[in-house]
């Protein structure tokens, strides 16, 4: 399994940032001292390009993003602090889920141990979200004749806003968002598919209301035409520790949440490329081990293919 990090590009935060941007480093260290990952490649990715990034971000943003002119308000919503390193480790970050694609079509399953960036709009960030990853590598493997038609499973406790709204004139990409109802974003974008859970919901409704999702997701594929690919953002945030999530699923319903998507990509033989998304626990080894639980259910699974 092909696995793509980015964590040695530096992000740089003023002290007391509530952002966790050390799980991704931990990430990278547990799985390499992972007997689990031992055979996994851990590949470093191109960054994004122009050419990939214009196919959901309008010229204006991707200018100024790079030329560090967007506003204060701008980089206020985006939440972190502008800087050239921040732009390489976002094109970095979108660059390896556009890598983690070409790698599920090649071999079954990937991942991106971070990405899942799906509050960036085509032209503005939001919610510590610059560029939108899976809308970008989608639209790139589109533009490229690679795949026809893709879905975008949204696990992450927050709506795919950005994503929604850069991919609501795309017929051939199909979105799913299950989420908490009361959390961030407030300007709620629609999906083709929404799901919101009230605040607590545990792990038995959860479970209940993705298997739910997964049936329309049957019917859909059934109707419309199979998906060449899954983009899967696989949150931490759902998690019952979460400092900025209201769920309340365990370790135990976060892994039942994997394999359902994982066996369901299976049964429809449909190749599916993760990204980590978000996590906001006050021990970040929390955020570490979900993570890493959602990696070692995908190594099963690719190996079993």
């Amino acid at each position: 399994m092909r696995l793509y990090y980015t964590d040695h590009f530096d992000l740089p935060l003023p002290d007391g940032h509530r952002f966790p941007i050390s799980k991704y480093h931990l990430l990278r260290q547990r799985i390499v001292e992972s007997d689990h990952h031992r055979d996994d490649a851990l590949i470093v990715p191109q960054a994004a390009t122009d050419e990939q990034l214009l196919h959901c971000h309008t010229p204006d943003y991707v200018q100024r993003v790079q030329s560090g002119t967007l506003t204060k308000q701008e980089i206020r919503r985006i939440g972190f602090p502008w800087s050239e390193k921040m732009v390489e480790r976002s094109r970095r970050s979108t660059g390896a889920t556009i890598s983690a694609a070409r790698a599920a079509l090649e071999e079954g399953v990937s991942a991106n141990l971070a990405g899942g960036t799906h509050h960036a709009f085509a032209s503005e960030g939001e919610g510590y979200c610059v560029f939108n990853d899976a809308a970008v590598a989608i639209r790139t493997l589109q533009s490229e004749g690679q795949i026809q038609r893709a879905a975008i499973i949204d696990l992450d406790v927050h709506q795919g806003n950005g994503t929604a709204s850069i991919l609501k004139d795309v017929p051939s990409v199909f979105t799913c968002s299950v989420h908490g109802v009361k959390n961030f974003p407030l300007r709620k974008m629609p999906s083709d598919l929404d799901v919101s859970l009230p605040d607590g919901t545990g792990d038995e409704d959860y479970c209940d209301a993705l298997r739910s999702v997964l049936a329309k997701l049957e019917k859909h594929q059934s109707d419309s035409g199979r998906f060449d690919l899954v983009i899967y953002l696989a949150g931490a945030d759902p998690f019952k520790n979460d400092r900025l999530g209201r769920l309340s699923l365990t370790m135990e319903g976060l892994r039942q949440r994997d394999e359902m998507v994982l066996q369901w990509c299976r049964h429809n033989d449909l190749p599916v490329a993760i990204a980590m998304a978000g996590g906001y626990s006050v021990e970040v080894k929390e955020i570490v081990d979900i993570h890493s639980q959602t990696l070692h259910i995908a190594k099963v699974w690719s190996l079993s293919r």
